[in-house]
Parts: structure tokens; C-alpha cells; sequence
């Protein structure tokens, strides 16, 4: 049964944290399987992908068909129904202009001592994104990735897809080719991980890897970094919704079955002002887990790690969301944006009972790509920034590096780093010569 609590309750605060320290991330042991295939596919290459996709895809290749050929792209797009192609280039153009307004701007200065300062962006020069396969990938989640990469300027895009027994999902072939990706692999799992990371005879290396994935692709990210730069180690998805008495509570119940239909390990939280309202919702999804089409994920969803919250006011709703620090978070209140600013750990905020949390995930525009796990206390969803290198820049003049170069030889020679102090004290002795 889903936790039921109010913050009046003497033992709320132990409940409470017993809530927020509930592990919910796949506990499989993954590693050691993740080490020896990303092994075999540095050492093998492409033998090792086609072997694996055989075992794990039941799908046999070569290296001439693992990449989508153009008239296999153009067959899956054109089998694309019109009403869903729309769909698509609106959800893309909403997404690619919410993105453009992030593209950040370079500077350059010269400050007092007439020094050159400043910084400029460049983007990585190749990404490789993740698409988990078969006819339950999401197409959401291609443009969700591949769009912020090319508003960046990324000039290689890869994207690794595996088609278990040879099923594609021709919403994803088109979402990739709207988003502008370069190259469509059908491989996956953590060797095609390995295989964006190290590269293969036939996958060239990226310099970045994105993407939603299971434990494998997840153990797999975390081995690779370093190597390759990563978006994040994702967890189930997690929404809280803070919601007052004047709502309709089938709305509310809906929006938190939204993510528990994702996955057994997914979390909805409903954090309410009104004991009626909690009562209210309850029955709502507990009616709607009667006929919903994902009812048996969406069931043990809820009933493992489903919450409901009753608080005295909306002030300790939003102190309480921020310790859980959600990746979605609705505010279905009188006046949401008020009751944002008290807001600051968060992956999305949603705003008013007219903004449901699935907007979000296909055609509001920011990105659906969040930090989970309470993760959202330290970090960000995927962005243009994401794609993009800071590089700094400064220029000293000899009048510069005689106002603040002997600070800079007085500190290396504290740090004991003798050459540091000496290439500056080089140029001060030069600029004192007669």
C-alpha cells in the first residue's frame, strides 16, 4: 500500500525520512556482466557487437547493416501516419527554439590592469545518443536529446538503437531524422555504450554520450566516463504534485499515474493542504488502476512506493518537496508561481492545474531529460549547455604583467613550484632592463 502520512504526527519526521531514504534504483549486480562487454568490444569491435546483438537481440548483423541505410530511414518515415508526423514537427519546433534562447554568449574584456579577459563556447565535435529498442522506445526521447546537440552546434550525432528481433519504431527513425542525426545504429545495451565510447571498425568514438537506459546501459555510462563526457546516471521517474483543495482530484490522480506507468520502480507523491483532497485522489487512482492499459506497472508503482502527504499549509509542502528534491513537480495551486519561488530543488516545475506533467515530456519545450533520485539538489536537466565547452581566454601586456605578475611569482614560490615563479619572474626581469 502506498505510505500515507500527516506532518502533524508525532513520528512524521522518522516517517518521512524512511521515505526519502527508500532505494529505489535497480539493485541488480550488473558491474561484472558491464566490465567483460565493454571489454570484448574494445578488444573485438564490430565481431564483438554482432555476436552480442545476437545474443541479447536474437537479430543477426554485419557490418554493412548495422548502420540504417538512407532508404531504410526514408521507408520507416514515410510508414509514419500524418497526424503523428505533425505531432513530431511541432513537439521539435517548440523544443529547438526553447533551446536556442540557452545558447549562452561569449565575452571579452579588458579590465583595469589591461589585461585581455574572457571566455568562449565551442561545441563538442561529435555525441552519440542512447535510444532503448523495439516498439516501446520513446520518439519523445530522441528529440528531447538530439535537438539540444545540434543547437549547440554539435557536428556529428550518432545514434545507437537496438530492434530486438528486428522490430523499429518508425516514430524514432523520423524523430532522428527531424532532430538532424547523422547516423542510426541498430545495436544496444552497454556494448553500444562501448562502442560510442571506444569506437568499432564501423562506429566512430563521440566525445559525449546521452541518453535514457536500463541497468546495464546505466552500469555502462558510469565505467565510460572519463573516457566520454555523460548526460547523467538516471533513475525511475518521480513526480510530486503539491496540490490545494481546489482541484479536481481525477486530474491529480491521472497526472500521478503518468509516472507510475513508466516503471515498477517509479514514484508519485501527493503533497496536499486538504485531508479531503488526499482521500479524494486516492480513490481516483485507485478506480483508474482498474482499467488503465499499464495498470499492473502503474499498480506496483504505486502500491510500493506511492505517497500521499497531508501538511497544515502550503509552506511546508514546498519545504518538504524541496528535501525530496523531485524530478517532476506540478504545482496545482491558486498561485503556482508564488509557490514556485519558495521552490529550489527541482528538475521541472509545472505550473497551475492546466500544465500536467506530460506537456513536459512532449511539446512544452524545456527538456524532458531530469535529474532523478534527489539528484535535482545539484544538478540540472540536459541542455544546450550540455553540448558546449567553455573555453577561457586572457592576454597580458607587459604593463598587466607588471601590476599583478610578482603576486603570481610570490604564491607559486609558497607552493614550492620553482618554474612557475621563475617563467614569470623571466618576463618582470625583461620589462626592467634598461
Amino acid at each position: 500500500m502506498p505510505v500515507v502520512l500527516d506532518a502533524a504526527q508525532a513520528d512524521f519526521e522518522t516517517q518521512f525520512a524512511a521515505l526519502l531514504g527508500a532505494k529505489r534504483e535497480d539493485s541488480a549486480d550488473v558491474d561484472d556482466v558491464v566490465s567483460g562487454i565493454i571489454s570484448q568490444v574494445r578488444r573485438d569491435g564490430d565481431d564483438a557487437l554482432i555476436a552480442l546483438t545476437a545474443k541479447f537481440d536474437r537479430l543477426a548483423l554485419t557490418p554493412d547493416t548495422m548502420r540504417f541505410s538512407q532508404e531504410e530511414i526514408a521507408m520507416h518515415c514515410a510508414a509514419v501516419p500524418d497526424h503523428e508526423r505533425a505531432s513530431l514537427e511541432l513537439a521539435a519546433e517548440r523544443i529547438r527554439a526553447y533551446h536556442a534562447r540557452q545558447m549562452p554568449e561569449d565575452a571579452l574584456w579588458q579590465d583595469e590592469t589591461g589585461a585581455t579577459l574572457g571566455w568562449r563556447f565551442t561545441p563538442v565535435s561529435a555525441a552519440g545518443l542512447y535510444v532503448p529498442g523495439g516498439l516501446a522506445s520513446y520518439p519523445s526521447s530522441v528529440l528531447m536529446n538530439a535537438i539540444p546537440a545540434k543547437v549547440a552546434g554539435v557536428e556529428r550525432l550518432a545514434i545507437t538503437c537496438p530492434t530486438p528481433d528486428g522490430e523499429v519504431n518508425p516514430l524514432v527513425i523520423l524523430a532522428a531524422q527531424i532532430s538532424g542525426v547523422d547516423e542510426i545504429y541498430r545495436v544496444g545495451g552497454a556494448q553500444a555504450i562501448a562502442a560510442l565510447a571506444y569506437g568499432t571498425e564501423t562506429i566512430r568514438p563521440v566525445d559525449k554520450i546521452t541518453g535514457p537506459g536500463n541497468a546495464f546501459v546505466a552500469a555502462a555510462k558510469r565505467r565510460v566516463f572519463g573516457r566520454v563526457g555523460i548526460d547523467m546516471i538516471a533513475g525511475p521517474s518521480e513526480i510530486l504534485v503539491i496540490a490545494d483543495a481546489d482541484n479536481d482530484p481525477d486530474w491529480i490522480a491521472l497526472d500521478m499515474l503518468s509516472q507510475a506507468e513508466h516503471d515498477e520502480s517509479a514514484q508519485s507523491i501527493l503533497v496536499t493542504d486538504s485531508p479531503a483532497m488526499a482521500k479524494a485522489v486516492q480513490v481516483a487512482i485507485n478506480r483508474h488502476l482498474q482499467t488503465l492499459e499499464r495498470r499492473e506497472i502503474a499498480g506496483a508503482s504505486w502500491r510500493d512506493y506511492g505517497a500521499v502527504i497531508t501538511v497544515p499549509d502550503l509552506a511546508t509542502a514546498a519545504e518538504l518537496s524541496n528535501r525530496v528534491a523531485p524530478e517532476h513537480l506540478e504545482l496545482c495551486v491558486a498561485e503556482p508561481m508564488k509557490l514556485a519561488d519558495e521552490i529550489t530543488h527541482a528538475g521541472a516545475i509545472f505550473l497551475g492545474a492546466w500544465t500536467p506533467e506530460a506537456i513536459g515530456d512532449y511539446v512544452g519545450g524545456p527538456n524532458h531529460v531530469l535529474p532523478t533520485a534527489r539528484s535535482a539538489r545539484f544538478s540540472s536537466g540536459l541542455n544546450v549547455l550540455d553540448f558546449l565547452k567553455r573555453t577561457t581566454l586572457s592576454q597580458m601586456t607587459p604593463e598587466a604583467l607588471r601590476a599583478i605578475g610578482p603576486a603570481a611569482e610570490t604564491l607559486a614560490i609558497s607552493e614550492s613550484l620553482e618554474a612557475h615563479g621563475l617563467s614569470v619572474r623571466a618576463r618582470l626581469n625583461h620589462l626592467n632592463q634598461p
